[in-house]
């Protein structure tokens, strides 16, 4: 993968990731659930300094399960969830996987975290190191 697109579901919000992603993570968090809308979210971490966006982006300071506050940014017009940025883990942007132009493209995932509050009736074909919490 080299250049990535991506943005949100009216197109009012664009970006672009100019390296590898840092690691792919589904993440099973309470608030992860909500702000997706599903029993889950596949993240993309990637270095703040190799994202550029154009267009306008909001933020919702969320209290994470971890304790750590975290800016949900989102668009503005159609409310799609783009990611988060954490004061916890700094230079660093967590991509939602679905508003990519083309998921497919990801090289695979490398973990799951916060197994402890995966809904019981997720189940994935694949095995994958699993952590109740987040990552040490």
């Amino acid at each position: 993968m080299s250049e990535v697109r991506g943005g949100c579901l009216c197109g009012g919000l664009r970006y672009t990731l100019n390296s590898e992603p840092k690691s792919v993570t589904i993440c099973h968090c309470s608030h992860c659930q909500k702000s997706s809308g599903s029993a889950f979210s596949v993240n993309v971490i990637a270095a703040e300094a190799d994202l550029s966006f154009a267009g306008e982006m909001a933020a919702y300071p969320d209290k994470a399960d971890s304790g750590n506050t975290l800016n949900r940014r989102f668009c503005p017009k159609c409310g799609s969830s783009i990611g988060s940025q954490s004061a916890a883990r700094p230079g660093m942007f967590v991509l939602k996987a679905g508003t990519l132009d083309d998921p497919s493209s990801l090289t695979g995932v490398i973990d799951q975290i916060w197994t402890r509050s995966a809904q019981p009736w997720v189940k994935f074909a694949f095995e994958t190191p699993s952590f109740e919490r987040a990552r040490a």
